[in-house]
């Protein structure tokens, strides 16, 4: 993924037509990965996710995450790590790109073992199916929370 630094009105029409479907993208494949868990657990016979309404909101909540979490704006200009590196685990902008990629990696992985399942027609058990969907959930959550942290902190430092 290309990082434009660049603000939105002085970037090209391609790149911002390009920027748009990248967005709509990555919320499409949060939405996937939330149907297929919802799919995944619906199989082990869970009331929770029975209903079209449920799995409906699974989808727009992974996509809220894929689309918040995983383009995250620029970091501030204090970011910059200088050699030799500094002592510590790193600035406050590290532990936000920390936050989306578990939450990444977290949902990433739900759907995939979600899918697995599915497509090697396993019985589902309720407790797996638990275990599954709280991971992704937990996830997308981790993306939300890092996308808006991330674009708080971007509104504040236009703003001083």
């Amino acid at each position: 993924m290309i990082r434009h630094r660049a603000p939105w009105d002085a970037r090209s029409t391609i790149s911002r037509s390009a920027h748009v479907l990248e967005r709509i993208g990555l919320a499409l494949t949060g939405a996937s990965c939330g149907l297929f868990v919802a799919a995944h657990v619906g199989r082990a016979d869970i009331e929770l996710v029975g209903t079209a309404s449920a799995v409906f909101a699974m989808m727009i909540y992974g996509a809220a995450g894929f689309y918040l979490g995983i383009d995250l704006p620029h970091a501030p200009p204090d970011h910059n790590m200088h050699l030799p590196l500094r002592r510590g685990l790193g600035t406050r902008a590290d532990a936000v790109e920390l936050l989306s990629a578990v939450g990444t990696f977290l949902a990433a992985i739900a759907a995939v073992v979600s899918v697995s399942s599915i497509v090697l027609d396993e019985s589902a058990h309720a407790t797996s199916a638990l275990l599954i969907s709280l991971a992704w959930a937990v996830g997308a959550t981790l993306q939300i929370a890092a996308g808006v942290i991330a674009r708080r902190k971007a509104e504040a430092s236009k703003n001083l």
